[in-house]
Order: structure tokens, then C-alpha cells, then sequence
């Protein structure tokens, strides 16, 4: 798979997947950026659409209702007409990992043995960059920030061994690049209320030590040939899920 066509589909996709809209937020506020084009009037318009004062009782949808399902309708159309995949991206020759995706969740769960250690890779929704966040170009642009201009993929990683403590890597990848954020101990012996010592930050250790982390990393499969099928697997899921939602939403308003 070439690692160019993978990010160079993320805009194109993510602009179909949320059908022209100015940007790609949150799929929780997908809805109402649709109705009132993600702006504080969505509150108003759920105000003005309710009466102060109910007068007597009609088992007639109101027209407010109408006018969501209609939009519900129109959104769930383009999403359609789009090239959403409906069914499962199929793991490379030689992946890994086994997947395990269940629809409606947020997070697929991969999971390997290697040498007798037990490996868990909880995979999230990628961020994508759309190049439309217009309000965000300063920061983007901050030195501090220079991932902030590439659409990127949260990982936990999590490897352990029988019946002992695991090490949890927190993890955003690029395309073509792999960066541990966080790493720590974790131990099932210590109680969830004693708060363990989690070492320094991941970018404070020295640079040796950080190499051979993410060589450890990559001899058990977190690798930049993984993590990118991941990219566009979860933005395919993404899709997926975003449709499914729009249509649970308009059963449970036309119940």
C-alpha cells in the first residue's frame, strides 16, 4: 500500500463523509452543524422550535421535526452517494495483529503473542486535517505544534507477561512516523488508589534510550506499514459508524 495514497485520500474522504460542510469536528455535533451550521444558534433553534406554553395535546409530528428528519434524510443520501465502504477492510499479507472491531464502538482492539508476551493495541478515531480549520491556523503554526498540520491516530499499546506488570505506551502516528508520548508501568498487583510513579516525560529520556523503545515497539508490530493500513481503516470506519448513527437517530425521531 502506498503511504502518499493513504493521507492523500484523508481530505477528500473526511470532506465526503461530513457532505460539504465548512469543517470536520466531533461526530457528536455532526447533526446540528448540519441544521445551523455549527454555530451557538443550534441552542436557539431548539428553543424557538418548542412552545412556551402547551395548549392541548396532537399526536401530529411537529414541523419542527419534519424539517430534522428531512435534513436527517438529505445528510444520510450524501453519505450514500459517497464512497463510505460498508464492508470491513481486509488486513495486508503478513499484518500482525488480529482485529477485533465491533460496530458502534469508538476503538478496535488488536491483539498478537510474541515470545511469550501477550500484546494489546487499542486503536482510536483518527484526527483528521482538513485544511478548513481556519481559526486554528496560529496554533497550527506554533513551533511547539509540529504535528499539529498532519492528520494523525491515537494509540495505547500495551505489553505484558504472564501473571506480572505490563508497559502502556501512548502513541500518535504519522504518516510514515511513530511517536511515543507517554510510557509507563503498570502493575495489577497495586491498587487503583495508590498512585504509581510513571517515570519522566518520554521525550526527557535520552535519545538512545527513545530509539531502542521504538525499535522494541517495531520487532512486535507497531510500525509505520501498521499503523498506516490503521489510518485508513479507521477512517472507513469512521464513515461507517457515521452513517449508522444518522440512521439510529432518525428511527428513534420518526418513532
Amino acid at each position: 500500500m502506498a503511504v502518499t495514497n493513504i493521507f492523500r485520500r484523508t481530505v477528500p474522504l473526511a470532506a465526503r463523509v461530513i457532505c460539504r460542510t465548512q469543517s470536520y469536528h466531533h461526530r457528536s455535533s455532526a447533526l446540528l452543524s448540519t441544521v445551523v451550521n455549527r454555530s451557538a444558534a443550534s441552542r436557539n433553534f431548539f428553543r424557538s422550535s418548542a412552545p412556551s406554553t402547551l395548549h392541548f395535546y396532537s399526536t401530529k409530528r411537529p414541523s419542527s421535526d419534519e424539517s430534522l428528519l428531512k435534513v436527517l434524510q438529505s445528510e444520510i443520501q450524501c453519505v450514500e452517494e459517497s464512497d463510505v465502504q460498508d464492508e470491513v477492510d481486509e488486513a495486508p499479507e503478513g499484518f500482525p495483529f488480529e482485529i477485533e472491531d465491533h460496530p458502534g464502538q469508538q476503538t478496535i482492539t488488536l491483539t498478537r503473542e510474541y515470545q511469550g508476551e501477550s500484546i494489546n493495541v487499542e486503536v482510536h478515531m483518527p484526527d483528521l486535517v482538513t485544511g478548513d480549520e481556519d481559526e486554528n491556523d496560529n496554533d497550527r503554526d506554533h513551533p511547539d505544534n509540529e504535528g499539529a498540520n498532519q492528520s494523525q491516530i491515537p494509540l495505547v499499546v500495551r505489553v505484558s507477561k504472564k501473571n506480572g506488570p505490563s508497559l502502556e505506551f501512548g502513541i500518535t502516528s504519522f504518516a510514515d512516523e511513530i511517536a511515543i508520548d507517554t510510557l509507563s508501568i503498570k502493575d495489577p498487583n497495586v491498587a487503583e488508589d495508590q498512585i504509581a510513579y510513571e517515570g519522566p516525560d518520554f521525550t526527557d529520556l535520552d535519545e538512545n534510550l527513545q530509539k531502542a523503545f521504538h525499535k522494541y515497539l517495531e520487532i512486535r508490530g507497531i510500525k509505520p506499514s501498521t499503523t498506516n493500513f490503521l489510518h485508513e481503516y479507521m477512517i472507513n470506519k469512521d464513515g461507517r459508524e457515521y452513517k449508522m448513527w444518522l440512521k439510529n437517530l432518525k428511527k428513534f425521531i420518526e418513532a
